[in-house]
């Protein structure tokens, strides 16, 4: 039996990782399908300590699997997990599918850290994943204000969507943008009515109702133009004139391998943890996206990550 199985390969589980591995517990980290989780597709990141320059997001993720490879941790490339299954002796069976060997495999573990994260949901247009292959918010294509909003000082951007989080995003750009097209595909905001009264009183922000992105349109340089836009009501189209397009349609907690394992979520699928990371199973706990559905920034990952380690580290030791 191994002692710590780590799922997930973003900032929350390569710090899992790394203090696990420093503890001497030899964790086995699972990377699934995406290898560095969502700072992988962005370019520039500028708001991570330690990194006064910026650094791009595929090298902080590079770094991180060096620094908990170093102390011990073994990764599993293109492994990903798809059942968890606790035994009558409290081992977990990890259970997962090798996407190189074509193979399926199982461990027992002592405990177990799940930090999947969870992935924006997109329009899935034409041309959509090219932005989102390793590209990022400076090519025009994002789904983080509060990552990328600074690249796109005094030029004009969109936020698509209508609830709490597009009106939040909408209104953190008018820090930067010189306007901020917000798209919604009904004729009223779904979001609070405080959230929605605070965006539309900023001056910069010209909603546009009863419209749905169709296509994305890019210069010379494969960077964001235009978006091209359908009038729902009228069926007429249109070209609009921006530089980035900030999606605020949601996001979907990658939980779904956990059916029949006893991890309460809430409605939208985001696991509940008790104290710190504890989840509902004793052994499992919880780090990242895959439980914050407020912040979703690096730092936040990377310290929930250390706290879960912590955490199974303790379980481990007493049981608790």
């Amino acid at each position: 039996m191994r002692q710590v199985a780590i799922i997930g390969s973003g900032p929350a589980g390569y710090t899992a990782a790394i203090y696990n591995a420093r503890a001497n517990l030899e964790p086995v980290l699972f990377t699934g399908e995406q290898a560095g989780g969502q700072l992988t597709t962005t370019t520039d990141v500028e708001n991570f300590p330690g990194f006064p320059e910026g650094i791009m997001g595929p090298e902080l993720m590079t770094r991180m699997e060096q620094q908990a490879t170093r102390f011990g941790t073994t990764v599993k490339m293109g492994c990903t997990v798809t059942s968890i299954e606790k035994g009558d002796d409290g081992a977990f069976t990890v259970t997962w599918d090798d996407l190189y060997q074509g193979s399926q495999e199982s461990e027992r573990f002592q405990a177990v850290i799940i930090a999947t994260g969870a992935s924006a949901r997109y329009l899935g247009l034409p041309g959509e994943k090219d932005f989102l292959d390793g590209s990022g918010g400076k090519t025009g294509l994002t789904a983080c204000a509060t990552c990328d909003g600074a690249f796109y000082r005094d030029v004009p951007v969109c936020v698509v969507g209508g609830g709490d989080t597009a009106a939040e995003e909408a209104t953190f750009l008018t820090k930067f943008a010189s306007t901020v097209y917000l798209i919604h595909r009904r004729d009223e905001l779904r979001a609070s009515k405080v959230m929605a009264d605070r965006v539309l009183a900023q001056e910069k922000v010209q909603p546009i109702w009863n419209s749905e992105i169709t296509e994305y349109i890019t210069d010379d340089n494969g960077k964001m133009r235009a978006v091209g836009l359908r009038n729902r009501e009228t069926g007429e189209t249109s070209e609009l004139e921006i530089k980035g397009v900030f999606m605020a349609i949601g996001h979907t907690p990658n939980t779904g391998f956990l059916k029949g394992t006893g991890v309460v979520t809430d409605d939208s699928g985001y696991i509940e943890v008790e104290g710190g990371c504890r989840t509902s199973v004793p052994g499992l706990f919880a780090a990242g996206d895959v439980r914050d559905h407020t912040y979703r920034q690096a730092v936040t990952a990377a310290g929930m990550g250390c706290m879960a380690a912590i955490e199974a580290e303790r379980y481990i030791e007493g049981g608790e």
